[in-house]
């Protein structure tokens, strides 16, 4: 019996060795804001679902563990992260300096701008932004846009007021029931509800501040982890898996090259 020992324990060793780093934690904990549709929102069976739950979903199926969803309020990501009640922000987030205080970041994987939506009602007294002197302004608390408006008192002394929302459901409420004239907003979101509602929203095609990158963001201490992320992520653009699922939500590979 002793001459089978080894060989036996080597192959039970091989066998729970298989499909996951023994380092790696059974389930991550993801960090979303559950209402910023198309990245992440309920649907009507009240499922969650969107563009990045896809994408996570799978780089965990890669990595050979389960991705748990946890709702967090978006202006309160660094206490998310640094205190450890979740492992990763994957949810349409920016790669921002003053977000790297606190986090590091995967690679980029998609581009990102904000851009301004009224509601089409309005839109033969609202032609351009310069007409939105004297208006009422939103954006989403925590947003890339209500940095960028702090940070230009040139620009925010013209509104009437500006006005921050927890999240992009409770924006477009606001734009849609008159709280406010207009909204400066993630473009991708944007054009989802538009192309959702094209009867009640519209669009300027104006940039306001500068073109960014989303990228998945994590504790700065947690390098492996974002290495062993962003090695699944590699594995799906290679084979074509994350441009496909872009296609799903966005009829477009959106996807960044990373060529």
């Amino acid at each position: 019996m002793k001459k089978f020992f080894l060989p036996l324990m080597l192959m039970i060793f091989l066998l729970t060795g298989c499909g996951r780093d023994s380092d790696l934690k059974e389930t991550l904990i993801i960090g979303v804001d559950d209402e910023f549709a198309p990245f992440a929102f309920h649907n009507e069976r009240n499922e969650l679902v969107g563009f990045d739950i896809d994408l996570a979903k799978e780089a965990a199926r890669r990595m050979g563990v389960k991705a748990e969803f946890k709702s967090i309020a978006w202006d309160n990501k660094e206490s998310e992260i640094t205190s450890g009640d979740v492992d990763m922000i994957w949810n349409g987030l920016d790669i921002l300096d003053e977000y790297k205080e606190y986090m590091i970041f995967s690679k980029p994987y998609m581009d990102n701008r904000q851009i301004i939506m009224i509601r089409k009602r309005d839109a033969h007294n609202i032609l351009s932004p310069g007409d939105l002197a004297g208006k009422v302004v939103g954006t989403q608390a925590g947003s890339n846009a209500e940095t960028y408006i702090n940070e230009h008192p040139e620009i925010k002394r013209h509104f009437a007021d500006f006005k921050t929302y927890r999240n992009i459901k409770a924006e477009f409420t606001a734009l849609e029931n008159g709280m406010v004239d207009a909204l400066i907003i993630d473009e991708i979101a944007g054009r989802y509800e538009i192309l959702k509602r094209p009867d009640v929203f519209k669009s300027f095609e104006v940039t306001v501040g500068a073109v960014t990158e989303f990228g998945i963001g994590f504790r700065k201490s947690d390098t492996a982890l974002r290495d062993k992320v962003q090695a699944a992520f590699g594995s799906m653009t290679a084979d074509g898996t994350a441009q496909k699922i872009s296609k799903q939500w966005f009829h477009a590979d959106l996807i960044k090259s990373r060529k």
